[in-house]
């Protein structure tokens, strides 16, 4: 992909994760200016140096998606550095155990007795399911607030939302993660409306399935086989593999390219291989 996005900034939460980090990179590579951000000082920082390592230009801050005040200290730096934001790719998220079930389908036997170590629908802890809403919805609606308002008081700009798989089918057993995918596929649509007349195009890309520091425990055993879930997943992937962070790029920078993608606007766009087009049969 030959994006042009020389004299841009842009801004990437969570952008010490494997996905976000190459995210980042790859709008460096296109001539933006980025500053990532990351609850994890250190992770951020380390991007921007590989960045800066590979001649680009980036600095890595520490900020929560979740206080206000933390986003606008980190806005307040990234703008006396590098200019307004004209770019917010809004990746920081997660799913978290408190909003998990333990197994797939409840059961009678379930009911009538608890057991140790397994969490039913009921068992749920409400903070839990909140922490991972909040995480998701709030951690994409709160910097936008912060990083899009010069954006539409200026000349505006793109924001990409990140989606899931978990939005259009929810999985089994993370129903608040899921929920909270879906919401952001609802939010990136009204947002691209509410912004339409400043000039801001709001989009999202869905991820099917990649290997990630969250999910790999999950997904594969110690010695790289496949656990039970993890098959199901690539046995539902027509084409039978976990998608690679590079996948991700190439919509990315085409969303960004107000020439090929300017009349583009609250998409929600799966990078899947598949999985979403499958019925299981």
């Amino acid at each position: 992909m030959k994006v042009d996005l020389q004299g841009k900034v842009a801004v990437v939460t969570g952008g010490g994760g494997i996905l976000c980090s190459v995210m980042a990179k790859a709008l460096a590579g296109a001539g933006a200016k980025v500053a990532i951000l990351d609850l994890r000082a250190e992770a951020a920082e380390k991007v921007a140096e590989e960045i800066k390592a590979d001649g680009g230009v980036a600095m890595g801050l520490s900020a929560n998606v979740l206080e206000l005040a933390s986003l606008q200290e980190a806005e307040a730096k990234i703008s006396a550095a590098f200019g307004p934001c004209d770019i917010l790719v809004n990746g920081a998220g997660g799913n978290n155990p408190k909003g998990t079930t333990s197994k797939e389908f409840l059961t009678k036997e379930d009911l009538a007795a608890k057991v140790e170590g397994v969490t039913t629908f009921f068992d749920l802890d409400p903070a839990g399911v909140g922490f991972v809403f909040n995480l998701n919805f709030l951690g994409t609606l709160l910097p936008t607030q912060v990083f899009c308002k010069k954006m539409a008081a200026g000349k505006g700009g793109n924001v990409i939302n990140i989606s899931s798989m978990n939005a259009f089918c929810p999985l089994t057993k993370i129903p608040a993660y899921s929920g909270a995918k879906a919401a952001i596929s609802n939010f990136t649509q009204w947002l691209a409306v509410h912004f339409s007349k400043v000039n801001i195009r709001v989009n999202a890309i869905a991820p099917g399935f990649f290997l990630t520091n969250q999910n790999r425990t999950l997904l594969t055993n110690p010695d790289g086989s496949l656990t039970a879930r993890g098959n199901t997943i690539l046995t539902h992937t027509p084409m039978g593999k976990f998608g690679q962070p590079e996948d991700l790029v190439g919509a990315l920078l085409f969303l960004l390219d107000d020439q090929a993608a300017g009349f583009i606007n609250g998409v929600v766009l799966p990078i899947d291989g598949g999985f979403a087009a499958f019925s299981g049969v």
